[in-house]
């Protein structure tokens, strides 16, 4: 599986408004909603609420990757987001949060959804692709990036 053949380029956000964990994943979870037809933000915002509730998904070197499962979708979706300034998303690390990946997935993906998070986290392993990523100035060079990424697995 190819992360671009899951992003939701439409739905991804250079430079996020928001500046409270809650509020981005609003941000995001609209920016989503608004480009794929079987989301709706309200149900989405409460499933990623339920899994931040969990354990947070700030999975360090200001990378976090909010997802979770919603009824209804038939197909596996992410989208990419960028804080200039950083959030606090309770990280392990402690560090503000830049980076993040939304991924979204059927209520019945199986290990589909694994694969998908192992695999984005991957990644975000290379501190060089984060370094792209931090410094594009569109969304067209993080898409590449991406791309660039994908090639490599």
């Amino acid at each position: 599986m190819k992360i671009t053949d899951i992003l939701v380029r439409e739905a991804s956000i250079l430079d996020l408004k928001s500046t409270a964990k809650d509020d981005l994943l609003a941000e995001m979870a609209g920016a989503l909603a608004a480009a794929e037809p079987a989301l709706e933000a309200g149900q989405l915002l409460t499933v990623l609420r339920e899994r931040e509730a969990l354990q947070s998904t700030g999975i360090g070197e200001g990378v976090a990757i909010p997802h979770g499962k919603v009824d209804g979708l038939d197909r596996l979706v992410a989208a990419f987001a960028r804080s200039k300034g950083g959030v606090d998303f309770d990280s392990i690390d402690g560090r503000p949060t830049q980076l993040l990946f939304l991924l979204v997935v059927p209520e019945q993906s199986g290990g589909q959804h694994l694969k998908a998070l192992a695999r984005i986290s991957r990644f975000f392993r290379d501190a060089s692709f984060r370094e792209k990523l931090l410094g594009a100035s569109e969304l067209e060079e993080i898409f590449r990036a991406i791309e660039e990424e994908d090639a490599k697995f």
